[in-house]
């Protein structure tokens, strides 16, 4: 079973992205880049073009994705990522956000299924690029779904992941797993799940169900523990240790400082990174924060949450963060 990273707005930058396929990548076969959102004869911005350019991207396969309501926008955008060497795109069917749905992209688009058949004919008509679809099951109501899916069927899409919530929905509640199921008995394109597996156990369920499945996307769940990528692939830490000749410790002893060890690694990558491209404090604490409030759950003790949220210099940061590295563990 594939497993891939699901893109979250703003966080899971070419930075971070890097620094997670450095320390724990070894179990992630695509990263999907945050959305593009092209503009009339802009197919991408700087900052865009940024984060996909094959330089910044060594070593890992990325599929760039595509937020738009226009196949001639969405085909633009296409040529340029194609001129850099990619040869599959992603369109983004599935972002929840207000701004994103009153523009009728994203998960919005899933409510005007006229626009949508007429996009879809266009785009597959005139690229020859893999073009993959990441989609939610409906934008008001999950019995917008069948007719959603049978205008998925009309093409060959390369592959279909579905996020079995609706618009209104956002992360919120539980995924509706008799509408995935439809897919999977209805779809005629291969199929990727996404949605809530934050854990070893919930991966095996989901691989076990659904042995058809072309893959796996897993996004908040990597964020919360970074470690989830080496569960899910049964990389054994204790296994890369030996190797190292470092036996002599009790095995979930030596297992939980390697993992600490690799997670601070993880956090000096990102953060040196972030100092490098940014100028200032604020840029580089809000990006550290944001990470922190995922990650923050998988130590044992919380109250260093909190002291990084106040923190308001680098140099303060860097301090309650050193001591959450020396005094906490992992649960």
């Amino acid at each position: 079973m594939k497993v891939y990273f699901a893109p979250l707005e703003g966080i899971t930058g070419y930075i971070y992205r890097n620094a997670f396929h450095k320390a724990f990548g070894r179990g992630i076969d695509k990263y999907f880049s945050p959305f593009i959102s092209p503009g009339v004869n802009q197919p991408l911005t700087p900052k865009e073009l940024r984060d996909i350019h094959p330089d910044n991207n060594k070593g890992l396969v990325l599929v760039p994705q595509i937020l738009a309501n226009n196949p001639d926008d969405f085909l633009l955008a296409a040529k340029y990522i194609k001129d850099l060497g990619y040869s599959e795109v992603n369109l983004n069917l599935g972002c929840p956000s207000g701004t994103v749905v009153a523009k009728r992209k994203g998960s919005g688009l899933l409510g005007d299924t006229d626009l949508l058949l007429r996009m879809l004919d266009k785009i597959y008509e005139t690229t020859d690029m893999k073009i993959s679809i990441k989609t939610r099951i409906g934008k008001d109501d999950p019995d917008e779904f069948p007719e959603i899916l049978e205008i998925f069927n009309r093409f060959p899409v390369y592959e279909l992941i579905i996020h079995p919530r609706i618009r209104n929905e956002f992360y919120k509640g539980t995924p509706n797993m008799e509408m995935f199921d439809y897919a999977a008995k209805n779809s005629r394109n291969p199929l990727c799940y996404n949605g809530d597996i934050v854990t070893k156990a919930q991966f095996d369920t989901m691989s076990e169900k659904y042995n058809d499945l072309t893959g796996i996307m897993i996004g908040r769940g990597f964020l919360q523990n970074p470690f989830l990528a080496w569960d899910v692939q049964g990389i054994n830490v204790n296994n890369m240790e030996a190797k190292k000749g470092q036996t002599s410790k009790p095995q979930k002893e030596t297992q939980k400082e390697s993992k600490l060890e690799a997670l601070k690694k993880f956090h000096d990558e990102v953060l040196e990174r972030y100092e490098e491209y940014m100028s200032g404090d604020k840029p580089v604490l809000f990006k550290m924060k944001e990470l922190w409030c995922y990650m923050i759950n998988i130590f044992d003790e919380e109250k260093y949450g909190k002291k990084i949220k106040k923190a308001e210099k680098l140099s303060v940061y860097k301090e309650v963060v050193r001591e959450l590295f020396e005094n906490c563990s992992l649960k």
